[in-house]
């Protein structure tokens, strides 16, 4: 079977199934292990027997709903690969958006400021906290987990993309408490859908990306009102604090986070979808 002819399988089948036709065309190269321009130089190709059955039992797994990132074993995040398993939730273009708005901000709040403590809480992959160390090199980068096998991920993604991170497992900020930490700058992309949206959700996610990662109480509130309460232990007299949140949620998350920092100044920032997806705080 030449490579077009493998790919045109892929994409009828995944299209009866009701995936996107085109996770064909990454799985392919993945196994063909070329780039894109390679890949597309070589559509007339014999395939290789071998890689054609890896990649006919992938394109299967992902019809029966496996993301293709969790096959292929990575994901592209802020021009970067990071490894990812079903330990941890695949990281989305809206949290680079994160990234990309809390640098802006870390510059016009601190200036030339060195030396700055940050913290990403609930780190997952990584993405953030690796992201901003490399962006930043200047930020001392603290990160957390809750769930170890999920800190070692992160741990093995700082280190192929050389990043320095101090890394502590706990619930949320505990960890940080019980040293003591103080920090200029907090990010997290904590779960935040409602519950009952798991109804409606595709099963791509719902069936196999990790429910602790994603849901959070009837709202989808319940890991920031926890925040709200740890907050104020950690962060210095002059700080920046930024979180994702689910669209429809930011003036929710705006109002806790002005509750508990009555003289911050709260910003709803859009996606670049218009959806509200960030909220960040500067106090001081």
């Amino acid at each position: 079977m030449k490579v077009y002819e493998a790919l045109n399988w892929a994409s009828s089948f995944l299209k009866t199934s009701n995936r996107d036709e085109n996770a064909g065309e990454l799985l392919l190269q993945h196994f063909m292990k070329m780039s894109r321009a390679s890949f597309l130089a070589n559509l007339r190709e014999e395939l290789n027997p071998e890689i054609l059955a890896e990649f006919q039992r992938a394109v299967q797994a992902h019809a029966a709903g496996q993301p293709v990132q969790y096959i292929i074993g990575s994901e592209e995040f802020y021009g970067r690969t990071f490894q990812v398993n079903e330990d941890v939730l695949i990281p989305r273009p809206e949290t680079e958006e994160l990234v990309y708005n809390a640098l802006q901000k870390i510059n016009k709040l601190f200036g030339t400021v060195t030396g700055l403590e940050m913290a990403d809480i609930g780190t997952g992959s990584g993405a953030i906290a690796v992201t901003m160390k490399l962006e930043k090199p200047e930020l001392n980068v603290t990160a957390t987990d809750i769930y170890g096998p999920t800190l070692e991920l992160a741990q093995k993604n700082a280190e192929q993309n050389g990043a320095e991170i101090e890394f502590f497992q706990g619930d949320l900020l505990q960890p940080l408490i019980s040293k003591g930490k103080k920090f200029d700058i907090i990010l997290s992309n904590p779960p935040y859908i409602p519950e009952r949206d798991i109804e409606w959700m595709s099963d791509v996610v719902t069936k196999h990306e990790p429910h602790r990662a994603l849901f959070a109480g009837e709202e989808g509130l319940d890991l920031y009102k926890r925040f709200m309460a740890e907050l104020p232990a950690v962060i210095k007299d002059r700080a920046l604090i930024g979180f994702e949140v689910g669209a429809g949620q930011s003036e929710a998350v705006s109002a806790l986070l002005q509750k508990a920092f009555p003289h911050a100044d709260i910003e709803t920032i859009c996606d670049i979808n218009g959806k509200d997806r960030m909220v960040f705080a500067e106090i001081g």
